[in-house]
């Protein structure tokens, strides 16, 4: 497995495990109508600051991550893999680690979450240049 695939499946699995601490923290903690919500999701925006912070965290890497998806992909069946495309993988698997660690904790307060945030769109950017500059 090339090391575009092997961390783009590491990426996939934070994805799909990602909206763990918000369902934690939303069933976790009582808030305003809990009663008379008739099972619909609370407004996260009136939930504990982390607990809106989760969700917020999960939605940002899933607009990074289908598009980088399919950027590597396309690498993949194209034959495009240099050290720049294997490093691209490897920063936009820590940048999404950093972002929602950042996020959820608050640790990552302004400007620090949008330069982390907008180094996994440059990272999109330059794996999309390489699969463009080296296709067959």
């Amino acid at each position: 497995m090339s090391y575009e695939l092997f961390y783009l499946l590491l990426t996939a699995v934070l994805a799909s495990s990602l909206w763990l601490p918000y369902i934690i923290g939303v069933n976790a903690t009582k808030y305003e109508g809990q009663d008379e919500s008739f099972n619909r999701p609370p407004d996260h925006r009136n939930m504990l600051p982390w607990i809106h912070r989760a969700y917020r965290a999960h939605q940002n890497l899933l607009e990074q991550f289908m598009p980088y998806a399919v950027i590597v992909l396309a690498g993949q069946i194209l034959a495009v893999t240099n050290t720049a495309t294997q490093w691209c993988a490897v920063l936009f698997f820590a940048t999404r680690i950093l972002h929602a660690v950042g996020m959820i904790s608050g640790l990552a307060k302004f400007p620090i979450r949008p330069v982390i945030f907008t180094s996994g769109w440059v990272i999109t950017i330059v794996h999309a240049w390489q699969v463009f500059a080296h296709a067959p």
